[in-house]
């Protein structure tokens, strides 16, 4: 084994880091594959605060269910952290002003998760608006009940911060009778070059830990799991450190079980349904949420974004972005306000680098992430990364050959092949008999397909038409 370990290690380092460290847990599940990590350009860059944007675009549409309804006109004075968008649902969430200063208009703008036509509130920063904030810790949100909790996280505009943006207090609010056994904070992170949550836990460990700790009472839950995927050994060795010291404060009680659980090195180990597995090797049903089988999962961003909203009454106006990619000049993590521009997140990371090869812009990682056709598309609740890559050229798109990587890899366990067929013939009812609903879009089946099928967009196609249609 020694002998082993000296041979591969010479060979390249984080990759082979990697690797062993994959090999020697067992906390997984089934499929799944091993894309370079490429999070060295940011894994050590501390989170540096963006300045203020002199203006902002907020659109009434960040989250996962309705749209807002703006509660504020063309011309009227805001201050950062007031509510500008109301909820319009319960499966909605209010948005708030990131920056002080006046609307200048409220139209239509481009939006970088569902692209043209969203209405949006413009705010420009101008002179003698009011640009105190305080948020500091009050220590009364100790006092305060599971439902006290939830209606702030509810008014802070709190969602899902790992990029799916589902409002946070619908998560906490499972039907009533569920009995909800453990909730798994998910510190996976297995996107490449995504280093957001990852920096989020080595500096911000005291506050995820707290935020934990308000999930744990809304839910009257006594069991965690803090998920961290293996090669990031400094982050779960300073949560280990950082639950220990701050245990008998935020889990008094000895029947708390709080574990941080350290897992196999493997994409999409962050996908909710594939972290449960390998958690506590439980599967969802299909059809089914991980409420049916007793889990409730939360990022750590969101966690930190309920902290800040239950401890320092702080509404969801910023967030963490990591700024990467081969076509970037100095890769970073920044607190940005919500609402700046791409173009200007890209400019503070030193700007696209002046190359041959023609840039693709995506919001989030390569594997899910989505492509942009506008720089002036502004960061939204649900923007984890900005990535500049070079756009390579496309494999050229054949007939399945029938190799079956796809359905070996799959972690939802489904036939892609055999799916993507059925949608090219717009034979929908034969997608949904085989369960395209529950494919996750990890992108697996598209990243090893060798006759370059673009599978994960045919199951979007198919996936639409059926909810158009239902």
């Amino acid at each position: 084994m020694t002998r082993f370990l000296h041979v591969h290690c010479q060979l390249t380092g984080y990759d082979i880091f990697n690797k062993v460290a994959a090999m020697f847990s067992t906390k997984t599940f089934r499929g799944g594959i091993h894309p370079p990590g490429k999070k060295e350009a940011t894994k050590e860059k501390w989170i540096v605060v963006l300045p203020m944007p002199q203006k902002v675009v907020i659109p009434l549409q960040q989250h996962t269910g309705k749209r807002c309804d703006p509660t504020v006109a063309v011309g009227d004075t805001v201050t950062a952290g007031q509510e500008i968008g109301a909820a319009s649902g319960f499966i909605s969430a209010p948005v708030h002003a990131s920056i002080s200063g006046k609307v200048t208009a409220i139209e239509e703008l481009p939006h970088p998760v569902l692209g043209n036509g969203v209405l949006s509130i413009v705010i420009e920063n101008v002179e003698g608006a009011s640009s105190a904030e305080q948020w500091e810790a009050d220590p009364s949100w100790e006092k305060l009940s599971p439902k006290e909790l939830k209606e702030k996280i509810q008014k802070a505009g709190i969602v899902g911060m790992g990029g799916a943006a589902f409002p946070t207090h619908v998560k906490l609010s499972p039907p009533e009778g569920t009995n909800i056994d453990a909730v798994v904070l998910n510190g996976a992170e297995c996107e490449p070059y995504l280093t957001t949550d990852y920096r989020i836990m080595i500096e911000k460990a005291d506050e995820v830990l707290t935020g934990l700790s308000i999930i744990l009472k809304v839910l009257g839950c006594k069991t965690a799991f803090i998920a961290i995927e293996k090669n990031k050994p400094t982050a779960i060795s300073l949560l280990q450190e950082r639950l220990l010291r701050l245990r008998a404060t935020l889990f008094p009680a000895d029947d708390f079980r709080i574990e941080v659980l350290p897992l196999k090195v493997k994409y999409p180990q962050g996908a909710e349904k594939q972290l449960i597995k390998a958690v506590v090797n439980t599967e969802v049903p299909s059809g089914g949420l991980p409420f049916n089988v007793g889990i409730i999962v939360q990022n750590v961003g969101t966690a930190f974004a309920i902290y800040e909203a239950v401890v320092k009454n702080k509404p969801l106006i910023e967030r963490v972005v990591t700024v990467s990619g081969e076509g970037i000049e100095q890769p970073q993590n920044f607190l940005v306000r919500l609402g700046t521009p791409f173009s200007r997140v890209i400019e503070a990371a030193g700007g696209m680098k002046r190359v041959d090869t023609p840039h693709k812009i995506l919001m989030g990682g390569p594997m899910m992430g989505l492509a942009q056709y506008n720089m002036e598309v502004p960061v939204v609740k649900g923007t984890s990364g900005i990535l500049v890559l070079p756009d390579q050229k496309k494999k050229a798109q054949r007939a399945c050959i029938k190799c079956g990587k796809c359905v070996d890899h799959c972690p939802m366990m489904l036939l892609p092949s055999r799916i993507a067929d059925f949608a090219e013939r717009d034979d929908f009812v034969s997608c949904r008999e085989f369960s395209v609903t529950d494919c996750c879009e990890c992108g697996v089946c598209t990243f090893l397909c060798p006759s370059g099928r673009p599978i994960v967009h045919l199951v979007k196609y198919a996936k639409m038409h059926l909810l158009k249609n239902k």
